[in-house]
């Protein structure tokens, strides 16, 4: 029989469907914290704290989830990724020391799902991993019961079916996270968005300290589909620019 196990931020989860999360840190204090709220959260955990130990860890080992620090011996967070996700598709959450725009886009570019900036609370750390491996569940669901049809918007083209996105043809490469966020722009497409909205559509985040992982998401879309078709509303939100009729 299947035993339930209730988190420390009352989520139940199930014992014998436990979920995977490789966590890769080469601070053993910041490691062992996440590995010990993780654990007490119902997750699976195990640690690597260089690039080889990591991508030989998530091939040998499937993780659900990876939490990836940036900075590594051997090869850096980055790599990491890149040869992971070039295995097989799994969400990231980057970890970066540096409050760095560019290393949160960069790392957005090749396959991260979300990041946090440390310090970070662990409270905050196990409900994002909850919140994202939720959103990974229910594409998984959408992927398996697809809505039909192309949704066109003049150039922009979004395939709900085999959730891909093309731009005046040409086939543009979108993590599940820069989808889903397309994808809830296009929903209503020239009506501005807030940050806070996109943060509860997408991420199942309602807390307001996320919106610059927002922010990050929409710089790493606009370098894909084009910036002059998400609009900025200063101190509002987003809109998805739509041809005029």
């Amino acid at each position: 029989m299947e035993q339930t196990h209730t988190s420390q931020n009352g989520t139940t989860t199930t014992q014998g469907a436990q979920r995977r999360v490789l966590v890769v840190e080469d601070d053993p204090t910041i490691v062992d914290a996440i590995a010990t709220r993780l654990r007490a959260e119902g997750f699976l955990v195990q640690t690597a704290v260089d690039g080889p130990s990591a991508v030989d860890t998530a091939e040998a080992w499937q993780p659900d989830l990876l939490i990836l620090d940036i900075m590594l011996p051997g090869f850096d967070g980055l790599e990491v990724c890149r040869r992971v996700q070039a295995a097989r598709p799994v969400p990231v959450m980057m970890l970066t020391a540096r409050d760095d725009e560019t290393d949160m886009l960069v790392g957005l570019g090749v396959g991260a799902d979300d990041y946090m900036t440390k310090p970070f609370s662990m409270r905050e750390l196990a409900a994002r991993v909850h919140v994202l491996l939720r959103r990974v569940e229910r594409a998984a669901l959408a992927a398996a019961t697809p809505r039909s049809g192309i949704l066109r918007l003049g150039e922009l083209e979004i395939d709900h079916a085999q959730r891909r996105v093309r731009v005046r043809s040409e086939d543009v490469h979108l993590t599940p996270t820069e989808f889903d966020l397309l994808v809830c722009l296009a929903n209503t497409p020239r009506a501005v968005l807030s940050r806070e909205q996109l943060l509860a559509e997408v991420w199942d985040w309602a807390d307001a300290s996320g919106t610059r992982t927002v922010d990050s998401h929409i710089k790493a879309l606009r370098r894909k589909i084009g910036a002059e078709r998400i609009r900025t509303v200063h101190g509002v939100g987003y809109a998805l620019e739509t041809p005029t009729p």
